[in-house]
């Protein structure tokens, strides 16, 4: 199979810091603080998140003459990075690289732990990339297509075990919709990674997983796992011979992805949100860029902040109806 390349090198990208951008405390951008520009990254360091934000902050420094440095805070499922941004000053020196998760997952499962509030406390800068997870199966689970694994579910009611990196998150979301529009019931099993998920399904102790495409790479051409499908409603670019669930008629209406994008806290000044949108907005357009975000399984999707603001209210119920039919929170 003509599967992408891995970006093993991408977490070891380096970024150098030169003049800082300045606090917007006037209307014209980089007048102010002098501080340099913080990228949060609310996931550890050396993942696949990791390395998209460091790909794109060393892009960032050709379109911006700032310092950019690149800082990992993870914890409490993201929201421990996005509640910093939350916190920081609102000059334009602090940016978040939100997942659908801290941004809008998070609220309709973590209702009571919440401390700060997406659509009212961040305001979206720019979509970076669309992450659809792909379905993998054990080699000992009896099935090859998303076809026969509906059947053998239908067959084998709360037989079928699945494995995410936890409550809530979007791979647990993917599970809960499959079993929805499939009439199948599953057991979810979380774990707290995707490489330790991926070991057991090699092994055969879980039959499923949802994962991201460049994690799953290396068990797929090595054969220790089985690729049945992607979440995105169409097939990914960068693994075309990966159908998309909703290929097979019934569950046409599957679609339900991971995605990326840059945030700041929302007192942020306009001009200098608007001056972050266009400098992220020209990176998005560079195809070695590009390239290299598609090697992480990322598909590129620029738009402007409010398509950005849009696309996210349209998420959010997707996600709430997911949420709302399978009962899921994270509270317990």
């Amino acid at each position: 199979m003509p599967f992408i390349r891995t970006l093993a090198a991408s977490a070891a990208l380096t970024l150098a810091t030169v003049a800082p951008l300045h606090a917007a405390d006037t209307a014209a951008p980089g007048v102010g603080s002098g501080r340099p520009i913080t990228l949060i990254v609310p996931f550890a360091a050396g993942g696949g998140v990791d390395g998209m934000g460091r790909l794109l902050a060393e892009r960032l420094r050709a379109e911006l003459p700032q310092g950019v440095v690149v800082e990992n805070k993870p914890g409490a499922s993201g929201m421990l990075g996005a509640q910093t941004v939350v916190r920081s000053v609102p000059d334009g020196t602090t940016l978040l690289l939100g997942s659908a998760g801290e941004t809008a997952i998070n609220p309709l499962v973590f209702k009571g732990k919440m401390q700060y509030q997406p659509e009212r406390d961040l305001a979206p800068i720019a979509l970076v990339a669309r992450v659809p997870n792909v379905l993998v199966a054990s080699p000992k689970l009896p099935v090859a297509t998303v076809q026969e694994l509906v059947a053998y579910g239908r067959a084998n009611p709360d037989r079928l075990t699945y494995a995410t990196s936890g409550v809530g998150n979007p791979q647990h979301l993917n599970g809960e919709l499959l079993q929805s529009l499939a009439g199948i019931k599953m057991v979810h099993v979380p774990y707290k990674g995707a490489s330790a998920q991926l070991v057991d399904v090699a092994a055969g102790s879980v039959d499923l997983t949802f994962v991201s495409l460049a994690g799953a790479l290396p068990f797929i051409k090595s054969g220790k796992v089985k690729p049945l499908a992607v979440t995105s409603a169409k097939r990914a670019s960068f693994a075309p011979d990966i159908p998309a669930v909703a290929e097979y008629a019934p569950l046409k209406d599957y679609a339900l992805e991971n995605w990326f994008g840059i945030f700041v806290p929302a007192a942020t000044p306009v001009p200098v949100r608007q001056q972050l949108a266009a400098a992220i907005d020209r990176c998005l357009r560079d195809e070695k860029l590009v390239a290299s975000l598609r090697e992480l399984g990322g598909e590129v999707q620029p738009m402007s902040p409010d398509a950005f603001r849009d696309f996210i209210q349209a998420q959010t119920a997707v996600f709430a109806k997911v949420v709302a039919d399978g009962h899921i929170t994270a509270e317990n």
